[in-house]
């Protein structure tokens, strides 16, 4: 794996602000999960019940040595703006895995900031899910402490109050 030519792809791509750190450092919680389950209102194909189990994603992430944290970081102009301030960072992200993935890092995969978008409606199941190729999971998706893992690699996040607080997104691409 060459580090210093995929970050010249991350810069082609807008990723400018990233740290790299292993799989094994990615902390996925059971508890990730239920918030998950119980306290969002997502229903989508890459939404539990869904995903693999929490310890299949514990071995999931921890195959993989390198894994870029990539940040984003938005300050909403109006309430509109929070839920829908990376969907061109989505696009990117899906851009740029495909790339690596060409560029010989065949084991390249994204795990997006925000909740998948690829359908105006989605069928809510995995098995009928018509975006496949495009679609991905969040990071809470498959038990992801985000606060957690962010915050052990000196990475600002917050919980919000208010709709003009500055948002702290992160995205994870595994590479090998």
């Amino acid at each position: 794996m060459n580090k210093e030519a995929i970050e010249k792809r991350f810069h082609e791509y807008g990723f400018d602000d990233y740290k790299w750190i292993t799989g094994r450092d990615v902390i996925v919680q059971q508890w990730v999960r239920f918030k998950c389950i119980f306290a969002c209102p997502g229903n989508s194909a890459m939404c539990p019940p869904n995903m693999p189990s929490i310890d299949d994603c514990r071995r999931f992430f921890s195959e993989y040595e390198a894994v870029a944290v990539l940040h984003d970081q938005k300050t909403p102009q109006s309430e509109d703006d929070d839920v829908a301030l990376s969907p061109k960072a989505g696009e990117d992200l899906l851009a740029l895995e495909r790339q690596l993935f060409l560029d010989g890092n065949y084991k390249a995969m994204a795990i997006p900031m925000t909740v998948c978008s690829q359908c105006v409606e989605c069928t809510g199941l995995l098995a009928t899910c018509r975006q496949q190729d495009k679609a991905r999971p969040t990071p809470e998706a498959l038990g992801v402490d985000v606060f957690e893992t962010v915050r052990r690699i000196g990475f600002p996040i917050e919980v919000l109050t208010d709709y003009r607080d500055t948002v702290d997104r992160y995205a994870l691409l595994l590479v090998e």
